[in-house]
């Protein structure tokens, strides 16, 4: 095969992760009681965990100890993020790719999958279904291939702006694609995206080259490591951090996200917006018996956990890949966003198919949660969290540095919590059904009611009414 790389690409690039160290961790650190107590303390404090730190976390097995862990986790998700819930959807734009991770149902190997690019006008039809059910925010997802560069991402995100449907438009693109040079990222970001993530998928070197081999796009380990260094210098402030749990050693996967979180805010004062930890589903291809590393439910609300606690400022994601038991009990103590009314396949949102089925041979992997945006968002107001389809901060210059100064006590009653009420609002009004429309509206005026009296109050009741007579867009 032709290779496809110039190794001078990774020329320079810094290896911040200590493997020998990190394994060190993981292996000779008993629990201790005591110094996971002063830890607390810390987290409390709403300051970020070095890695040392987060492994004393790691070890804690005491069935009393975990649990103070977790209340120590849904005060902080709580006190940072309220009770909001941020909502977005996944539209995969093409599936062609040159990489053969065994992991994955798009690898260029599996001969059965279904192979699509969208051309304008599919785009504008799916990004059109979208809109019509009540989505503002959108991730779009590309394969790794050379028909996938720089300039095809940017038109593409261009076009998903000028669709307006029903009653909205898309308010804020964010991206996963490949990593790309310098001058790639800058020419993406012109385009007015969000976020843009990269998953190194797994932080050990050998278990990397493993799965991707080194002639392919994705098989330089430091290409992708330094993914959000070029991203920053090519103008991009928020970055989405992530790995893909079930290739290697959890901990050391959750130690290698921490530190990443930690070289990024020593070097440039920012650290990830997002951190994502997706765990492998079964795709075509691939049955969950395959699956390296498995991660129980247990070791996975663990490590959510100990996430919200290490990095306390990043938001969190969790996606539709985990059911629907699983995404209601994490929802407490760590996640800030999630998708819903989810589609994997190329064309998916265009197709009229039943709730609950997909099709493995045209998406990337298997589902968890199947409902509709209308069904997620019910069952959200029914647990008392506001679906928000909030893209303020984007839009008012509240990224990068800018959002780490706004992320102090505060942040959360006089943006966020607002914003948020705004959106749904909107959703109840232009989208809901009447059930979901008649518990929302009761959960609005129930948190306008937390507010205190003052202006702060006053002024968000009038932006409400506004929202009510007609108008759209109103923000903080």
């Amino acid at each position: 095969m032709k290779k496809l790389f110039d190794m001078k690409l990774t020329e320079g690039a810094i290896d911040f992760i200590d493997n020998e160290h990190l394994h060190d961790l993981i292996t000779n650190h008993p629990e201790n009681q005591g110094r996971c107590r002063e830890i607390f303390a810390k987290c409390r404090e709403k300051k970020p965990l070095t890695p040392d730190e987060t492994a004393e976390l790691i070890a804690i097995k005491d069935p009393e100890l975990l649990e103070e862990m977790y209340e120590i986790a849904h005060e902080l998700k709580t006190s940072i993020y309220g009770n909001r819930i941020v909502i977005f959807a996944p539209l995969y734009v093409g599936n062609y790719c040159v990489n053969d991770c065994s992991y994955c149902g798009f690898k260029s190997s599996n001969s059965t999958t279904v192979r699509r690019t969208l051309s304008d006008k599919d785009l504008e039809n799916e990004v059109t279904s979208l809109e019509d059910v009540g989505h503002k925010r959108l991730i779009l997802v590309y394969g790794e291939h050379p028909k996938y560069n720089a300039d095809f991402i940017a038109h593409t995100v261009r076009e998903v702006y000028k669709v307006h449907s029903k009653n909205g438009s898309i308010r804020r693109v964010n991206i996963n694609a490949a990593p790309l040079d310098i001058k790639g990222f800058n020419t993406v970001k012109q385009s007015g995206i969000g976020t843009y993530q990269v998953f190194q998928e797994t932080y050990n070197r050998k278990i990397y080259n493993k799965y991707h081999p080194i002639n392919t796009m994705k098989g330089q380990f430091m290409w992708r490591l330094n993914a959000m260094e070029r991203a920053y210098e090519g103008g991009i402030d928020d970055m989405g951090l992530g790995a893909l749990f079930g290739l290697y050693d959890w901990r050391f996967e959750v130690l290698s996200l921490v530190s990443h979180a930690l070289h990024l805010q020593k070097l440039y004062g920012v650290g990830p917006h997002t951190l994502s930890f997706p765990r492998i589903q079964p795709a075509n291809g691939l049955k969950k018996e395959d699956i390296p590393y498995l991660v129980s439910d247990a070791d996975f609300k663990k490590l959510v956990c100990i996430l919200r606690l290490s990095v306390p400022y990043t938001g969190m994601i969790m996606t539709a890949r985990e059911p629907v038991a699983l995404r209601d009990e994490l929802m407490q103590f760590g996640i800030s966003q999630i998708d819903a009314g989810t589609k994997l396949e190329i064309g998916g949102y265009q197709k009229a198919r039943e709730v609950g089925t997909q099709a493995l041979k045209e998406e990337q992997f298997q589902v968890g949660d199947t409902r509709s945006l209308d069904d997620t968002v019910k069952w959200l107001i029914s647990r008392d969290f506001i679906p928000s389809f909030c893209t303020s901060c984007y839009r008012a210059g509240r990224t990068g540095e800018h959002f780490m100064e706004y992320a102090i006590p505060g942040f959360i009653h006089n943006f966020c919590t607002p914003n948020a009420m705004l959106t749904l609002t909107e959703y109840l009004i232009d989208y809901a059904t009447p059930e979901t429309k008649a518990a929302g509206i009761k959960l609005i005026e129930k948190e306008l009611a937390k507010f205190p009296q003052g202006p702060r109050k006053t002024d968000l009741a009038m932006k409400l009414q506004t929202v009510r007579d007609g108008s759209r867009d109103i923000r903080y």
